[in-house]
């Protein structure tokens, strides 16, 4: 008697690790800029509001995170030199090489989108919460994750030049410094002042992650539904198909798997500790959309950015996904004997 009413509770909580509500509202933004015409003059202004949402994120982020965590990063060098290097070399030549094959298939600008998806930043969030789930090194990847995010204010907007300058030329999008000085300013500005308040407001900005969190999903929110609008006003949807839709999920699901394999087999050849090795697959293999939607927009052109939106939001429920399911495995497996002495 006393089972019946608890089952619908368990089949919803069990509903909700499948179903991020967040990602339904990013999906409902992307509908609404694919079918709702937005005037040009409405989307001057959210682009503006977006901007500004931008800054004040990143503040945030400064804010909230204590300079002491961006020293004890540059700790363990081989930890932090591995997801360096597997985020800022290894994943953009797969990247690379993955949108060479993809863009004689549904066109240069998908190519674009699959190949800038590679040279963001990993995700901090969901990437560190994975690492808890199955026992990694939690500390290395709250480390890892914060440097790869300070590295790719720098990084990034460098391989855009350097990778998606000339392929975007091809597509008329105009790449360069002006990208550089927008993420400066919008990006790498605000954050500097947050960690120049940091010792005065840092522990009530913690107190209240609510704030940060709606501020981070607020401006995924907006940039989606910008970016698409303006896709949508560009007529980049005109040439979309259902093939292309099809290349843009499987090509995000060989990204991650590729990814997936190359970190896991690489912290084994590295010698890594278990939980360390675990971190460098789980941080190594993700990509941050609340960075990099952010990151995107301040470096390309809106007819640009609107093809980058949906293979970065395919690509990030895809790693949802796949590694909630592998960190839930590798929490329940034992650990090895050497571990546990």
């Amino acid at each position: 008697m006393t089972r019946r009413p608890g089952r619908p509770t368990r089949w919803w909580a069990h509903l909700k690790k499948w179903v991020d509500p967040f990602v339904v509202a990013i999906l409902l933004a992307l509908v609404v800029g694919i079918v709702v015409p937005i005037p040009d003059g409405v989307r001057g202004t959210l682009d503006v509001v977006a901007d500004v949402a931008v800054a004040l994120l990143f503040l945030l982020y400064g804010a909230r995170l204590p300079t002491r965590e961006i020293l004890r990063s540059l700790t363990n060098w081989k930890l932090q030199g591995a997801l360096l290097v597997a985020t800022f070399v290894v994943f953009p030549l797969v990247g690379l090489g993955l949108s060479a094959v993809v863009g004689p298939l549904v066109g240069q600008s998908i190519a674009i989108g699959l190949l800038c998806v590679s040279l963001l930043p990993s995700t901090v969030n969901s990437a560190v919460a994975f690492t808890s789930v199955a026992r990694g090194d939690v500390a290395g990847a709250i480390c890892g994750a914060t440097l790869s995010n300070v590295v790719g204010l720098v990084a990034t907007p460098l391989l855009v030049i350097g990778l998606l300058g000339g392929v975007a030329a091809q597509d008329g999008a105009a790449v360069g410094v002006g990208g550089i000085e927008k993420v400066l300013l919008q990006l790498l500005v605000p954050l500097v002042v947050g960690q120049l308040l940091q010792p005065w407001v840092g522990d009530l900005v913690r107190r209240h992650k609510g704030v940060t969190q709606a501020v981070d999903r607020g401006t995924i929110l907006l940039i989606v539904l910008t970016a698409i609008s303006g896709a949508t006003a560009e007529g980049i949807w005109d040439d979309m198909t259902v093939w292309a839709v099809l290349v843009i999920v499987g090509s995000a699901v060989v990204l991650l798997a590729v990814m997936l394999a190359i970190t896991w087999w690489g912290g084994r050849a590295l010698r890594l500790p278990r939980d360390q090795n675990i971190t460098f697959l789980l941080i190594g293999s993700m990509k941050s959309l609340a960075t990099g939607l952010p990151m995107a927009s301040a470096l390309l052109p809106a007819a640009t950015l609107g093809a980058v939106v949906v293979p970065l939001v395919v690509f990030h429920q895809i790693q949802l996904v796949v590694c909630s399911v592998l960190a839930r495995r590798l929490g329940h497996e034992p650990e090895p004997a050497a571990a546990r002495s």
